[in-house]
């Protein structure tokens, strides 16, 4: 219960457009598909493989996003619409997160072990950004729209672009050469 009370203030606390509770428990995705995902979680890590992947599609069919039953995902996760997000198997996702719809936490290929990136606690992550492979974003780091982030991002940055690259690090404006 302690769980679903502490969704609901996070919604409310982000999103100033949700009027009330029962707004948020009767239509807001971000919050139903991670009831989904505590369930079809528990099931994974219990190695009901499939009976996990039926929970999860269900929440994909109804939601609009899709939440692996294997991925990680710490305390206030916050999304924000989540239509077209993405969140892949071995992703592990902080405590108070943010992510905006279409972002995706994926794979880069087919190997196995971890192959989906770690994102820090205190982390944004605007609309349409790609994360991909087993890398970092570090705490309190901020990644922009349609940013396609490939390698580590150290904590406190900010990273923008195709590929992208840090802009901002502790507060300050990082001068980047141009190719």
């Amino acid at each position: 219960m302690r769980t679903i009370k502490e969704s609901i203030q996070t919604i409310k606390r982000n999103d100033p457009s949700v009027r009330s509770t029962l707004e948020i428990i009767l239509t807001y995705p971000g919050f139903h598909v991670l009831g989904f995902h505590w369930v079809a979680h528990f099931f994974y890590q219990r190695q009901w493989f499939l009976i996990a992947k039926v929970i999860a599609a269900v929440a994909r069919f109804i939601t609009g996003i899709e939440i692996h039953p294997g991925a990680v995902i710490g305390k206030r996760l916050f999304i924000d619409h989540g239509m077209g997000l993405v969140i892949g198997e071995t992703t592990e996702i902080g405590d108070d997160v943010v992510l905006f719809h279409g972002v995706t936490l994926g794979g880069t290929g087919k190997g196995r072990g971890k192959r989906h990136p770690t994102i820090g606690n205190n982390v944004l992550i605007s609309a349409h950004a790609q994360v991909l492979g087993p890398i970092t974003i570090g705490n309190n780091s901020k990644i922009g729209a349609s940013a396609v982030v490939l390698k580590d991002i150290p904590d406190n940055a900010t990273a923008v672009g195709i590929p992208a690259v840090v802009v901002k690090l502790n507060g300050q404006r990082v001068h980047q050469e141009k190719n």
